[in-house]
Protein backbone atom coordinates (compact mmCIF):
# COMPACT_ATOMS: atom_id res chain seq x y z
CA UNK A 1 0.00 0.00 0.00
CA UNK A 2 1.48 3.34 -1.01
CA UNK A 3 2.22 6.12 1.47
CA UNK A 4 -0.29 8.30 -0.36
CA UNK A 5 -3.02 5.70 0.21
CA UNK A 6 -2.13 5.46 3.88
CA UNK A 7 -1.97 9.19 4.56
CA UNK A 8 -5.13 10.31 2.78
CA UNK A 9 -8.59 10.82 4.25
CA UNK A 10 -7.92 9.73 7.79
CA UNK A 11 -6.81 6.26 6.69
CA UNK A 12 -4.26 5.92 9.49
CA UNK A 13 -6.85 6.78 12.15
CA UNK A 14 -9.41 4.41 10.64
CA UNK A 15 -7.00 1.49 10.34
CA UNK A 16 -5.51 2.14 13.78
CA UNK A 17 -8.85 2.17 15.57
CA UNK A 18 -10.13 -0.80 13.57
CA UNK A 19 -6.95 -2.69 14.46
CA UNK A 20 -7.50 -1.90 18.15
CA UNK A 21 -11.07 -3.24 18.07
CA UNK A 22 -9.90 -6.34 16.16
CA UNK A 23 -7.19 -6.87 18.78
CA UNK A 24 -9.80 -6.90 21.54
CA UNK A 25 -12.12 -9.10 19.49
CA UNK A 26 -9.30 -11.61 19.09
CA UNK A 27 -8.62 -11.47 22.82
CA UNK A 28 -12.25 -12.25 23.61
CA UNK A 29 -12.60 -14.97 20.96
CA UNK A 30 -9.67 -16.93 22.39
CA UNK A 31 -10.34 -16.21 26.05
CA UNK A 32 -12.71 -19.16 26.39
CA UNK A 33 -10.15 -21.55 24.88
CA UNK A 34 -7.43 -20.28 27.23
CA UNK A 35 -9.70 -20.37 30.28
CA UNK A 36 -11.38 -23.67 29.35
CA UNK A 37 -9.30 -26.13 31.43
CA UNK A 38 -9.87 -24.08 34.60
CA UNK A 39 -13.52 -23.42 33.78
CA UNK A 40 -14.01 -27.17 33.25
CA UNK A 41 -12.66 -27.91 36.71
CA UNK A 42 -14.79 -25.25 38.40
CA UNK A 43 -18.07 -26.17 36.69
CA UNK A 44 -17.37 -29.90 36.28
CA UNK A 45 -17.74 -29.78 32.48
CA UNK A 46 -17.54 -32.80 30.21
CA UNK A 47 -15.76 -32.65 26.86
CA UNK A 48 -19.11 -32.28 25.07
CA UNK A 49 -20.13 -29.40 27.38
CA UNK A 50 -16.83 -27.66 26.68
CA UNK A 51 -17.60 -27.91 22.96
CA UNK A 52 -20.99 -26.29 23.63
CA UNK A 53 -19.36 -23.50 25.64
CA UNK A 54 -16.93 -22.86 22.78
CA UNK A 55 -19.70 -22.80 20.20
CA UNK A 56 -22.03 -20.58 22.24
CA UNK A 57 -20.07 -17.43 21.50
CA UNK A 58 -19.65 -18.27 17.84
CA UNK A 59 -23.37 -19.02 17.56
CA UNK A 60 -24.10 -15.46 18.65
CA UNK A 61 -21.74 -14.21 15.95
CA UNK A 62 -24.17 -15.36 13.25
CA UNK A 63 -27.14 -13.03 13.92
CA UNK A 64 -24.73 -10.31 15.04
CA UNK A 65 -22.92 -10.34 11.70
CA UNK A 66 -26.11 -10.50 9.64
CA UNK A 67 -27.94 -7.69 11.41
CA UNK A 68 -24.80 -5.64 12.05
CA UNK A 69 -23.93 -5.61 8.35
CA UNK A 70 -27.48 -4.83 7.27
CA UNK A 71 -27.86 -2.03 9.82
CA UNK A 72 -24.54 -0.54 8.70
CA UNK A 73 -25.95 0.02 5.21
CA UNK A 74 -28.76 2.05 6.79
CA UNK A 75 -27.20 4.13 9.57
CA UNK A 76 -23.47 3.90 8.84
CA UNK A 77 -20.51 1.73 9.73
CA UNK A 78 -19.26 3.90 12.59
CA UNK A 79 -22.47 3.83 14.64
CA UNK A 80 -22.89 0.08 14.38
CA UNK A 81 -19.23 -0.55 15.26
CA UNK A 82 -19.53 1.59 18.40
CA UNK A 83 -22.70 -0.22 19.45
CA UNK A 84 -21.12 -3.61 18.83
CA UNK A 85 -17.97 -2.74 20.80
CA UNK A 86 -20.06 -1.61 23.77
CA UNK A 87 -22.09 -4.83 23.69
CA UNK A 88 -19.20 -7.25 23.59
CA UNK A 89 -17.27 -5.24 26.18
CA UNK A 90 -20.13 -5.35 28.70
CA UNK A 91 -20.89 -9.01 28.02
CA UNK A 92 -17.26 -10.04 28.32
CA UNK A 93 -17.25 -8.59 31.83
CA UNK A 94 -20.53 -10.43 32.47
CA UNK A 95 -18.77 -13.69 31.50
CA UNK A 96 -16.47 -13.22 34.49
CA UNK A 97 -19.48 -12.98 36.81
CA UNK A 98 -21.27 -16.22 35.86
CA UNK A 99 -21.73 -18.92 38.47
CA UNK A 100 -23.17 -21.79 36.41
CA UNK A 101 -22.71 -23.53 33.08
CA UNK A 102 -26.13 -22.45 31.77
CA UNK A 103 -25.37 -18.81 32.57
CA UNK A 104 -21.99 -19.15 30.86
CA UNK A 105 -23.59 -20.41 27.65
CA UNK A 106 -26.24 -17.65 27.65
CA UNK A 107 -23.73 -14.86 28.24
CA UNK A 108 -21.36 -16.16 25.57
CA UNK A 109 -24.16 -16.20 22.99
CA UNK A 110 -24.94 -12.56 23.77
CA UNK A 111 -21.24 -11.66 23.66
CA UNK A 112 -21.05 -13.24 20.23
CA UNK A 113 -23.80 -10.94 18.96
CA UNK A 114 -21.63 -7.92 19.73
CA UNK A 115 -18.51 -9.54 18.27
CA UNK A 116 -20.43 -10.54 15.15
CA UNK A 117 -21.78 -7.04 14.62
CA UNK A 118 -18.30 -5.54 14.79
CA UNK A 119 -16.54 -7.64 12.15
CA UNK A 120 -18.49 -6.69 8.96
CA UNK A 121 -18.05 -3.03 9.88
CA UNK A 122 -14.34 -3.45 10.53
CA UNK A 123 -14.02 -5.03 7.08
CA UNK A 124 -16.14 -2.35 5.39
CA UNK A 125 -14.39 0.57 7.10
CA UNK A 126 -10.92 -0.81 6.31
CA UNK A 127 -11.68 -1.67 2.69
CA UNK A 128 -13.41 1.67 2.03
CA UNK A 129 -10.61 3.74 3.58
CA UNK A 130 -8.22 2.98 0.70
CA UNK A 131 -8.32 2.70 -3.12
CA UNK A 132 -9.41 -0.73 -4.45
CA UNK A 133 -5.82 -1.61 -5.40
CA UNK A 134 -4.84 -1.52 -1.70
CA UNK A 135 -7.98 -3.19 -0.30
CA UNK A 136 -6.38 -6.55 0.56
CA UNK A 137 -3.54 -4.86 2.41
CA UNK A 138 -5.85 -2.58 4.38
CA UNK A 139 -8.13 -5.40 5.51
CA UNK A 140 -5.12 -7.53 6.44
CA UNK A 141 -3.67 -4.69 8.55
CA UNK A 142 -6.95 -4.57 10.47
CA UNK A 143 -7.43 -8.32 10.66
CA UNK A 144 -3.97 -9.14 11.99
CA UNK A 145 -5.18 -7.56 15.24
CA UNK A 146 -7.35 -10.63 15.87
CA UNK A 147 -4.50 -13.17 16.18
CA UNK A 148 -2.35 -10.66 18.05
CA UNK A 149 -5.25 -10.35 20.49
CA UNK A 150 -5.02 -14.12 20.85
CA UNK A 151 -1.35 -13.70 21.81
CA UNK A 152 -2.43 -11.42 24.65
CA UNK A 153 -5.01 -14.01 25.78
CA UNK A 154 -2.34 -16.72 25.80
CA UNK A 155 0.09 -14.59 27.79
CA UNK A 156 -2.60 -13.78 30.37
CA UNK A 157 -3.31 -17.51 30.67
CA UNK A 158 0.39 -18.34 31.12
CA UNK A 159 1.03 -15.78 33.85
CA UNK A 160 -2.18 -16.50 35.76
CA UNK A 161 -1.49 -17.82 39.22
CA UNK A 162 -2.86 -21.20 40.19
CA UNK A 163 -5.20 -23.53 38.35
CA UNK A 164 -8.56 -21.99 39.29
CA UNK A 165 -8.32 -18.31 38.40
CA UNK A 166 -9.80 -17.58 34.96
CA UNK A 167 -12.16 -14.61 35.33
CA UNK A 168 -9.56 -11.85 35.04
CA UNK A 169 -9.01 -12.58 31.34
CA UNK A 170 -12.62 -11.56 30.69
CA UNK A 171 -12.30 -8.43 32.82
CA UNK A 172 -9.37 -7.36 30.64
CA UNK A 173 -11.22 -8.28 27.45
CA UNK A 174 -14.30 -6.34 28.53
CA UNK A 175 -12.64 -3.19 29.82
CA UNK A 176 -10.71 -2.60 26.58
CA UNK A 177 -13.70 -2.06 24.24
CA UNK A 178 -15.43 0.17 26.78
CA UNK A 179 -12.32 2.36 26.96
CA UNK A 180 -12.24 2.58 23.16
CA UNK A 181 -15.91 3.54 22.72
CA UNK A 182 -15.39 7.27 23.47
CA UNK A 183 -12.31 7.29 21.21
CA UNK A 184 -14.40 5.84 18.39
CA UNK A 185 -17.01 8.54 18.95
CA UNK A 186 -14.41 11.29 18.88
CA UNK A 187 -11.92 10.21 16.23
CA UNK A 188 -13.23 7.46 13.93
CA UNK A 189 -14.38 8.99 10.63
CA UNK A 190 -17.38 7.54 8.85
CA UNK A 191 -16.54 5.86 5.56
CA UNK A 192 -16.43 8.55 2.85
CA UNK A 193 -17.24 5.93 0.23
CA UNK A 194 -20.39 5.00 2.14
CA UNK A 195 -21.36 8.65 2.66
CA UNK A 196 -20.96 9.38 -1.06
CA UNK A 197 -22.84 6.24 -2.11
CA UNK A 198 -25.81 7.02 0.12
CA UNK A 199 -25.85 10.82 -0.20
CA UNK A 200 -29.33 11.99 -1.12
CA UNK A 201 -30.71 8.43 -1.11
CA UNK A 202 -34.36 8.47 -0.10
CA UNK A 203 -35.63 5.07 -1.22
CA UNK A 204 -35.65 1.86 0.77
CA UNK A 205 -32.48 -0.25 0.76
CA UNK A 206 -32.31 -3.08 -1.72
CA UNK A 207 -33.95 -6.28 -0.43
CA UNK A 208 -31.44 -8.69 1.07
CA UNK A 209 -31.99 -11.36 -1.59
CA UNK A 210 -31.45 -8.78 -4.34
CA UNK A 211 -28.21 -7.63 -2.72
CA UNK A 212 -26.90 -11.17 -2.43
CA UNK A 213 -28.13 -12.79 -5.63
CA UNK A 214 -29.22 -9.99 -7.98
CA UNK A 215 -27.26 -8.62 -10.95
CA UNK A 216 -25.27 -11.84 -11.51
CA UNK A 217 -23.97 -11.94 -7.92
CA UNK A 218 -25.38 -15.40 -7.15
CA UNK A 219 -22.24 -17.38 -8.15
CA UNK A 220 -19.93 -15.00 -6.27
CA UNK A 221 -22.09 -15.04 -3.16
CA UNK A 222 -22.30 -18.84 -3.18
CA UNK A 223 -18.54 -19.25 -3.61
CA UNK A 224 -17.83 -16.72 -0.85
CA UNK A 225 -20.19 -18.56 1.48
CA UNK A 226 -18.69 -22.00 0.82
CA UNK A 227 -15.11 -20.76 1.26
CA UNK A 228 -16.02 -18.90 4.47
CA UNK A 229 -17.96 -21.82 5.92
CA UNK A 230 -15.24 -24.41 5.35
CA UNK A 231 -12.27 -22.22 6.29
CA UNK A 232 -13.93 -21.08 9.50
CA UNK A 233 -14.65 -24.69 10.49
CA UNK A 234 -10.91 -25.20 10.55
CA UNK A 235 -10.03 -21.84 12.09
CA UNK A 236 -12.46 -21.98 15.01
CA UNK A 237 -11.72 -25.61 15.72
CA UNK A 238 -8.08 -24.56 16.19
CA UNK A 239 -8.88 -21.35 18.08
CA UNK A 240 -11.02 -23.19 20.61
CA UNK A 241 -9.53 -26.65 20.90
CA UNK A 242 -5.81 -26.15 20.34
CA UNK A 243 -5.00 -25.56 24.06
CA UNK A 244 -6.98 -28.62 25.19
CA UNK A 245 -5.57 -30.82 22.41
CA UNK A 246 -2.02 -29.84 23.30
CA UNK A 247 -2.70 -30.50 27.00
CA UNK A 248 -4.06 -33.94 26.07
CA UNK A 249 -0.73 -34.67 24.38
CA UNK A 250 1.06 -34.13 27.68
CA UNK A 251 2.14 -30.49 27.46
CA UNK A 252 2.13 -28.37 30.60
CA UNK A 253 0.28 -25.08 30.90
CA UNK A 254 3.29 -22.95 29.95
CA UNK A 255 4.05 -25.21 26.98
CA UNK A 256 0.43 -25.07 25.81
CA UNK A 257 0.54 -21.30 26.05
CA UNK A 258 3.76 -21.26 24.01
CA UNK A 259 2.19 -23.33 21.21
CA UNK A 260 -0.82 -21.02 21.14
CA UNK A 261 1.38 -17.93 21.05
CA UNK A 262 3.25 -19.35 18.04
CA UNK A 263 -0.11 -20.08 16.36
CA UNK A 264 -1.26 -16.49 16.83
CA UNK A 265 2.02 -14.84 15.89
CA UNK A 266 2.01 -16.89 12.71
CA UNK A 267 -1.60 -15.81 12.13
CA UNK A 268 -0.83 -12.13 12.52
CA UNK A 269 2.15 -12.27 10.19
CA UNK A 270 0.23 -14.40 7.71
CA UNK A 271 -2.72 -12.03 7.67
CA UNK A 272 -0.42 -9.11 6.97
CA UNK A 273 1.87 -10.62 4.34
CA UNK A 274 -0.64 -12.76 2.45
CA UNK A 275 -2.92 -9.73 2.14
CA UNK A 276 -0.03 -7.67 0.79
CA UNK A 277 0.82 -10.42 -1.72
CA UNK A 278 -2.79 -10.41 -2.96
CA UNK A 279 -2.34 -6.76 -3.96
CA UNK A 280 0.92 -7.50 -5.79
CA UNK A 281 0.67 -10.98 -7.36
CA UNK A 282 -1.95 -12.95 -9.25
CA UNK A 283 -4.73 -13.91 -6.86
CA UNK A 284 -4.94 -17.50 -8.07
CA UNK A 285 -1.27 -18.14 -7.27
CA UNK A 286 -1.56 -16.67 -3.76
CA UNK A 287 -4.80 -18.51 -2.93
CA UNK A 288 -3.45 -21.84 -4.23
CA UNK A 289 -0.30 -21.48 -2.13
CA UNK A 290 -2.36 -20.43 0.87
CA UNK A 291 -4.55 -23.54 0.88
CA UNK A 292 -1.62 -25.87 0.16
CA UNK A 293 0.04 -24.29 3.20
CA UNK A 294 -3.05 -24.95 5.33
CA UNK A 295 -3.12 -28.63 4.37
CA UNK A 296 0.62 -29.11 4.92
CA UNK A 297 0.61 -27.35 8.29
CA UNK A 298 -2.43 -29.29 9.54
CA UNK A 299 -0.74 -32.56 8.57
CA UNK A 300 2.43 -31.47 10.37
CA UNK A 301 0.44 -30.40 13.45
CA UNK A 302 -1.24 -33.81 13.63
CA UNK A 303 2.09 -35.68 13.50
CA UNK A 304 4.58 -33.39 15.28
CA UNK A 305 6.24 -35.36 18.12
CA UNK A 306 7.43 -32.76 20.64
CA UNK A 307 7.08 -29.17 21.84
CA UNK A 308 9.41 -27.70 19.19
CA UNK A 309 7.65 -29.51 16.35
CA UNK A 310 4.21 -28.57 17.65
CA UNK A 311 5.18 -24.91 18.06
CA UNK A 312 6.60 -24.68 14.52
CA UNK A 313 3.60 -26.50 13.06
CA UNK A 314 1.24 -24.23 14.98
CA UNK A 315 3.09 -21.17 13.67
CA UNK A 316 2.53 -22.19 10.06
CA UNK A 317 -1.03 -23.36 10.72
CA UNK A 318 -1.80 -19.92 12.10
CA UNK A 319 0.00 -18.21 9.23
CA UNK A 320 -2.00 -19.96 6.53
CA UNK A 321 -5.38 -20.48 8.24
CA UNK A 322 -5.73 -17.03 9.80
CA UNK A 323 -3.93 -15.35 6.91
CA UNK A 324 -6.22 -17.15 4.50
CA UNK A 325 -9.33 -15.98 6.29
CA UNK A 326 -8.13 -12.38 6.15
CA UNK A 327 -7.80 -12.72 2.36
CA UNK A 328 -11.36 -14.06 2.14
CA UNK A 329 -12.65 -11.09 4.13
CA UNK A 330 -10.98 -8.67 1.73
CA UNK A 331 -12.31 -10.58 -1.27
CA UNK A 332 -15.89 -10.45 -0.03
CA UNK A 333 -15.73 -6.66 0.17
CA UNK A 334 -14.68 -6.54 -3.50
CA UNK A 335 -17.80 -8.28 -4.82
CA UNK A 336 -20.49 -5.90 -3.46
CA UNK A 337 -21.07 -2.20 -4.28
CA UNK A 338 -20.44 0.29 -1.47
CA UNK A 339 -24.12 0.99 -0.77
CA UNK A 340 -24.77 -2.68 -0.04
CA UNK A 341 -21.33 -3.85 1.11
CA UNK A 342 -22.33 -4.12 4.76
CA UNK A 343 -25.21 -6.42 3.90
CA UNK A 344 -23.14 -8.59 1.56
CA UNK A 345 -20.15 -8.91 3.88
CA UNK A 346 -22.38 -9.36 6.93
CA UNK A 347 -24.26 -12.22 5.28
CA UNK A 348 -20.98 -13.89 4.29
CA UNK A 349 -19.60 -13.54 7.81
CA UNK A 350 -22.88 -14.92 9.20
CA UNK A 351 -22.74 -18.00 6.96
CA UNK A 352 -19.11 -18.47 7.90
CA UNK A 353 -20.11 -18.37 11.55
CA UNK A 354 -22.17 -21.50 11.01
CA UNK A 355 -18.84 -23.12 10.21
CA UNK A 356 -17.32 -21.59 13.33
CA UNK A 357 -20.06 -23.31 15.36
CA UNK A 358 -19.76 -26.63 13.51
CA UNK A 359 -15.97 -26.84 13.93
CA UNK A 360 -15.76 -26.81 17.75
CA UNK A 361 -18.88 -28.99 18.11
CA UNK A 362 -17.61 -31.60 15.64
CA UNK A 363 -14.21 -31.68 17.33
CA UNK A 364 -15.89 -32.11 20.72
CA UNK A 365 -17.95 -35.03 19.43
CA UNK A 366 -14.92 -36.74 17.89
CA UNK A 367 -12.98 -36.38 21.14
CA UNK A 368 -15.97 -37.64 23.14
CA UNK A 369 -15.96 -40.72 20.88
CA UNK A 370 -12.37 -41.36 21.90
CA UNK A 371 -10.60 -40.09 18.78
CA UNK A 372 -7.04 -38.82 19.26
CA UNK A 373 -5.92 -35.25 18.79
CA UNK A 374 -4.09 -36.25 15.60
CA UNK A 375 -7.24 -37.76 14.07
CA UNK A 376 -9.29 -34.67 14.94
CA UNK A 377 -6.74 -32.32 13.37
CA UNK A 378 -6.41 -34.53 10.29
CA UNK A 379 -10.19 -34.48 9.80
CA UNK A 380 -9.89 -30.78 8.93
CA UNK A 381 -7.95 -31.47 5.72
CA UNK A 382 -10.91 -32.56 3.50
CA UNK A 383 -12.84 -29.48 4.60
CA UNK A 384 -9.87 -27.34 3.57
CA UNK A 385 -9.91 -28.83 0.07
CA UNK A 386 -13.55 -27.82 -0.42
CA UNK A 387 -12.74 -24.27 0.72
CA UNK A 388 -9.84 -24.11 -1.73
CA UNK A 389 -11.97 -25.08 -4.71
CA UNK A 390 -14.61 -22.45 -3.87
CA UNK A 391 -11.99 -19.71 -3.33
CA UNK A 392 -10.20 -20.48 -6.60
CA UNK A 393 -13.49 -20.29 -8.49
CA UNK A 394 -14.27 -16.98 -6.78
CA UNK A 395 -10.93 -15.38 -7.62
CA UNK A 396 -11.67 -15.73 -11.34
CA UNK A 397 -14.89 -13.71 -11.17
CA UNK A 398 -15.08 -9.96 -11.99
CA UNK A 399 -15.25 -7.55 -9.04
CA UNK A 400 -17.06 -4.26 -8.55
CA UNK A 401 -15.17 -1.10 -9.43
CA UNK A 402 -16.67 1.54 -7.09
Amino acid sequence: MSSRSIASSGTLVTLGLCFAIALLEGLDLQSVGVAAPRMAREFGLSVAQMGLAFSAGTFGLLPGAMFGGRLADRIGRKRVLILSAAIFGLLSIATALVTSFNALVAVRVLTGIGLGGALPNLIALSSEAVPPRARNTAVSVMYCGIPFGGVIASIIGMVSAGDIEWRHIFYVGGAGPLVLVPLLFAFLPESKAFSHATHGATGKPEPVMQVLFGEHRAPSTTQIWVSYFCTLIVLYFLLNWLPSLMAARGLGRAEVGMVQIFFNIGGGLGALFIGMLMDRLRGGIVVSGMYLGIIASLAALSMAPGLAGLAISAFFAGMFVIGGQSVLYALSAAFYPTSMRGTGVGAAVAVGRVGSVVGPLAAGQLLAMGRSASVVIGASIPVTLIAAVAALMLIRRPRVTD
